[in-house]
């Protein structure tokens, strides 16, 4: 699996359908949660269509976002973000499904994950050195889904094996990790979002 973010087009753009939205979003997550981002995305990211801050907190949070990648500086961004998920042995972050289910590292949620994909017909790719229970690897596999128009079935039962359960939580400390600053705008963003994919998936059983 490998990660990638138009510079044509951004998640929070207006004339998107829902699954586009959802997509772009996804994929933005991933690109952020597998690298820092470079100065492209940045500057794709400062002019995002926000909304101000309102009482819509998923509008706040983009709006968070954009403010945060137009006063970013790229040297600080590569720390922050070695600081956060990589440091010396671990960052402040372990942003793995195995780790916040179990506390363990390649453990079963991993291999149920793995069984999944199998199925779903998604391959690692070899470049790939991260296991698949990494927050980034699990973003991409939702975004896959949704760009390969597997039916919301499919898409709800992804997201509730392999993603809801721990994904908020991980956001929460990439929010609160006392290194982050711009990442503190992308946990916030990865934690608005997720709560409402679950209220738009839980909506498919009413």
């Amino acid at each position: 699996m490998t990660t990638s973010t138009s510079t044509e087009q951004t998640p929070a753009d207006s004339g998107f359908d829902a699954a586009a939205l959802r997509a772009n979003t996804y994929t933005l997550l991933a690109r952020l949660l597998q690298l820092p981002p470079d100065a492209e995305l940045l500057t794709l990211l400062s002019r995002v269509e926000a909304s101000t801050p309102t009482r819509d907190n998923l509008a706040s949070s983009w709006h968070e976002l954009k403010i945060c990648a137009t006063r970013a500086q790229l040297e600080e961004l590569n720390d922050e973000f070695h600081t956060l998920f990589i440091g010396l042995g671990h960052g402040e972050v372990i942003p793995y499904s195995s780790w916040y289910q179990t506390g363990y590292l390649m453990d079963k949620p991993l291999a149920r994950l793995r069984h999944d994909l199998i199925q779903l017909g998604i391959e690692r790719q070899e470049q790939i050195c991260e296991p698949e229970d990494h927050i980034a690897a699990v973003c991409e596999c939702m975004a896959i889904l949704i760009d390969n128009n597997a039916d919301l079935t499919t898409q709800q039962a992804f997201f509730r094996d392999h993603m809801h359960d721990w994904l908020v939580r991980c956001f929460a400390d990439i929010e609160q990790a006392p290194s982050a600053q711009f990442y503190r705008a992308v946990g916030k963003l990865g934690q608005e979002f997720v709560e409402l994919e679950s209220r738009y998936l839980d909506a498919l059983d009413s």
